[in-house]
């Protein structure tokens, strides 16, 4: 809605706004129109490239990409940009605050991260097993909160003030999002807190896998859960969605796992899927996955 909408009214430009269902046909007709930027999640900057003639002079009008709402894949970063010639700016964000962390022509995109923070905006990344908010060290995985001074940050829950105070940890808002920093300030999302899986006693974090399982050159698509198969014990599956239909090689996947993730980082399954559930906006269901499994 800000992005999209309210971000383009106020500097009194046009925006087009699709509400229809998630048809490949409509990208064409789309693609048509003059646009100065284009803003969708990810997974639609893919179904954009896979569905249409993309190239250097399809958006002659076109200036820049902007994509949030999860994690754009490093890999997808850099194919857009191979293909169109033109810059994809992500940023990292949630109703509670809008956008906090971006890239942008003043702070240049590095693949399979989101940016840095804002300016003005108070971010940090906290250590998970303390007793008292304390901030991680570079490359450290920890908890990403916003300090509860920022002004864009909300008040409190609407009449749930329970789930306000488990949201808060001292001066700090908990976004429920992991990641680390390097040591040029920019962030690298680790995952959600609440879809970390646990791996015969590891916590292994899905996007760390999928990311791997991606750069394939058979794999359009991947999403990984913690299948349970007893008490305590669950194996991690993969669902992939391929390049061609007709690649069924387990093996291969398997020993490109080898080469790339720790053993207990691995899947042990792999199922073969035409397309993985999102939601109408184009968000995956991993809970949908988890079921399935």
């Amino acid at each position: 809605m800000g992005v999209g909408l309210m971000d383009p009214w106020a500097n009194g430009a046009t925006s087009l706004v699709y509400s229809g269902p998630r048809d490949p046909d409509i990208w064409p007709s789309l693609l048509e129109r003059p646009s100065n930027i284009i803003c969708c999640r990810p997974s639609l900057y893919r179904r954009i490239m896979k569905y249409g003639d993309v190239n250097r002079d399809s958006f002659p009008a076109l200036r820049h990409g902007l994509t949030a709402g999860e994690a754009l894949p490093g890999l997808l970063f850099v194919q857009w940009q191979d293909r169109t010639g033109r810059p994809l700016f992500e940023a990292l964000g949630m109703s509670e605050i809008s956008t906090y962390i971006s890239s942008s022509p003043s702070t240049p995109p590095r693949a399979g991260s989101p940016g840095r923070p804002q300016e003005g905006r108070k971010v940090a990344i906290l250590r998970e097993e303390t007793e008292q908010p304390e901030e991680a060290e570079d490359e450290e995985i920890g908890l990403l909160a916003v300090h509860r001074s920022e002004p864009g940050l909300m008040l409190s829950y609407w009449e749930r003030p329970d789930e306000t105070r488990r949201a808060f940890w001292g001066d700090w808002f908990l976004t429920g999002d992991r990641a680390t920093r390097d040591g040029d300030g920019y962030y690298w999302y680790e995952g959600r807190t609440d879809d970390v899986m646990n791996a015969f006693g590891y916590r292994v974090a899905p996007e760390e896998v999928e990311r791997v399982l991606a750069s394939h050159p058979a794999v359009s698509e991947v999403a990984v859960v913690a299948r349970p198969v007893r008490d305590g014990v669950s194996l991690i599956t993969a669902f992939v969605v391929r390049v061609r239909p007709e690649f069924d090689d387990e093996t291969a996947l398997a020993e490109f796992a080898v080469k790339h993730l720790a053993e207990y980082k691995r899947p042990k399954v792999y199922e073969f899927v035409d397309a993985l559930p999102r939601t109408p906006s184009g968000k995956l269901k991993r809970r949908a996955l988890l079921d399935q499994a």
